[in-house]
């Protein structure tokens, strides 16, 4: 019963790492250099904390600079850091810019990090209305949509931190369960306990589920004006149809630089991996 304890626990602070242990950018980083009407941040490691640049870039967006707060919000991006409301943020910006398709890739970002936020899912929808492309989505089995929309309620980090607390619930009353002489109160702290360690299991489940659904995430954009989707990996083979820019796939095979994709009606070819940008590349670093 220890053993099985200590194994659980062990898992429960690996969780908690991973909660704190992100998005967080090299410290030692003053501030930001302006280059004309252009904001830079440079490459070395002097450019300021994620919070200084963050917020640099996030007035430069309140001042309709927003090809300069891209620039910023880009760097960020590319020196490690990554959260949903810089992706959020960098989406409204190529919104603002009338990119579309890159507004939707940082929005789906986004959306993937902190699947159960409002406004960010109300700004997919709204880039989206823009898609020239109107695909039905297949409806799935009634349990794995039960399962997948429960999971996305929360980011895997909440649903650690509800797992880490009902567990110290489940040892506080544990504690209490040896150290009353009450029968009715034994009772009482037994059927808790089990409750909080249910409870616990549960959600820790919920949270390493969707900790593995970003990093094994295959979506991915489609970012030039049109392309058709071939009916093998060669461009002399079969156009099956034609998709458009903002449109989202699902990625199921690359082989060489093609990509096997399935589009969310079931229909599926083979694109040139050039012609599409995954949603999240950087799963990686999770």
């Amino acid at each position: 019963m220890n053993s099985i304890i200590t194994k659980y626990l062990s898992a429960l602070i690996m969780s908690l790492a991973f909660t704190t242990g992100s998005g967080v950018l090299a410290v030692g980083q003053e501030e930001a250099e302006q280059t004309g009407e252009v904001v830079l941040l440079p490459e070395q490691s002097d450019i300021g904390i994620p919070e200084e640049a963050f917020e640099l870039a996030n007035n430069l967006y309140l001042e309709g600079k927003f090809e300069d707060a891209i620039l910023v919000y880009e760097q960020i991006v590319s020196s490690g850091y990554h959260s949903p409301e810089l992706y959020y943020n960098l989406g409204n910006a190529w919104y603002r810019s009338n990119r579309i398709s890159h507004a939707i890739l940082n929005y789906e970002r986004a959306a993937l990090l902190s699947p159960g936020d409002e406004d960010i899912r109300f700004n997919l929808e709204l880039a989206r209305s823009h898609l020239r492309d109107r695909i039905e989505e297949l409806p799935g089995f009634f349990l794995n949509r039960w399962w997948n929309g429960t999971r996305d309620i929360m980011s895997y980090r909440g649903w650690a931190m509800i797992s880490i607390s009902a567990f110290t619930g489940m040892l506080v009353l544990l504690a209490i369960f040896l150290m009353v002489s009450s029968t009715a109160a034994k009772k009482v702290s037994f059927w808790l306990a089990t409750l909080m360690l249910l409870v616990s299991a549960l959600t820790f489940s919920l949270g390493l589920d969707q900790r593995n659904h970003i990093k094994n995430y295959n979506g991915a954009i489609v970012f030039v004006q049109s392309v058709p989707v071939k009916s093998s990996p060669d461009v002399n083979s079969t156009d099956l149809f034609i998709i458009h820019e903002g449109t989202k796939v699902r990625v199921e095979e690359a082989i060489g630089d093609w990509y096997s994709v399935r589009l969310s009606d079931g229909n599926k070819g083979w694109l040139r991996q050039e012609t599409v940008e995954m949603i999240y590349p950087a799963a990686e670093d999770l």
